[in-house]
């Protein structure tokens, strides 16, 4: 699975593969509008079987006719003793007729063996430019990625935004209804929801209230390795839950936190801090 994800920083061994699964974080499903403007500052805390290993921060602003949204994340408790790692993404574009449309989107990791960088420019959901720095060797071993799987999709960061059509309550079953197409600069990959529950959640700070809970299915397509064990797991699984919280003032769902089984016990992604406010739309000046 790509370290597109903020707070996946790539520790190592076993713990790479934990972590790795909480990119299942990037869910998109549609371009449906968004009925006006927010904002959210959240901070988030990742475990394995109970134990922190990371910590992150993810701030979206949506104006009217703009947005941004930017993560940033590392390793902490006894994993950044063992593998200290650290990562950062990003992405901007407009909001047209309500709908969020990414024109860029830039993430990077840092561990102790290197950096690297991943840029990505798209036009209306193609991919007109794309560049990881340091260039990655070629592995005869991957998937080739095409032009045509660079085309229709969501950069990693925008694709976090689940955006509910209509005019009814947000936190329902439709939220969980169809699938989404993801680039992340290396990997074209497929995430597939189905509803499961409601739940009520409570963060340390802000957000209390209801969530809509749904099971995740990560179905790669190119860009990957089939033989890497990762792949394998996260491609197999059927029990990855992800719970939407909304930003207010807004039709706009964020992951509050998601849960992922992996063989050294359940790795899980929750927001402690959940700020949200609305945002009122500029009123247009009267001649």
């Amino acid at each position: 699975m790509p370290a597109s994800s903020p707070f996946v920083p790539r520790p190592g061994s076993a713990g790479r593969l934990a972590l790795a699964a909480l990119c299942g974080l990037a869910v998109a499903w549609g371009a449906a509008p968004a009925a006006a403007q927010g904002k959210l500052e959240a901070q988030y805390e990742a475990t394995l079987a109970g134990i922190p290993v990371g910590k992150g921060v993810w701030n979206i602003d949506i104006g009217d006719d703009v947005f941004s949204a930017a993560a940033s994340g590392g390793t902490s408790g006894l994993l950044k003793s063992i593998a200290n790692g650290s990562g950062a993404g990003a992405s901007q574009g407009r909001v047209v007729n309500g709908a969020l449309v990414a024109t860029g989107y830039q993430a990077s990791t840092t561990t102790s063996k290197k950096t690297e960088e991943i840029r990505i420019t798209l036009d209306k959901g193609n991919v007109k430019e794309f560049g990881i720095v340091p260039e990655p060797p070629v592995d005869a071993d991957r998937i080739v990625v095409t032009e045509a799987h660079r085309r229709g999709v969501w950069d990693p960061m925008t694709a976090s935004l689940v955006r509910v059509a209509g005019t009814g309550d947000v936190l329902s079953p439709e939220a969980c209804h169809g699938n989404a197409a993801v680039f992340d600069g290396r990997m074209r990959y497929e995430l597939k929801l189905d509803f499961k529950r409601m739940e009520a959640v409570k963060a340390e700070k802000g957000y209390r209230g209801p969530v809509v809970v749904c099971s995740l299915y990560f179905v790669p397509v190119a860009g990957y390795i089939p033989d890497r064990p990762v792949i394998k797991y996260l491609a197999a699984q059927r029990n990855i839950e992800v719970a939407f919280a909304p930003i207010a003032g807004t039709r706009i769902l964020v992951p509050f936190w998601l849960k992922v089984p992996t063989p050294l016990g359940p790795a899980m992604l929750e927001a402690t801090s959940f700020i949200t406010s609305a945002q009122p739309p500029k009123v247009a000046k009267t001649q």
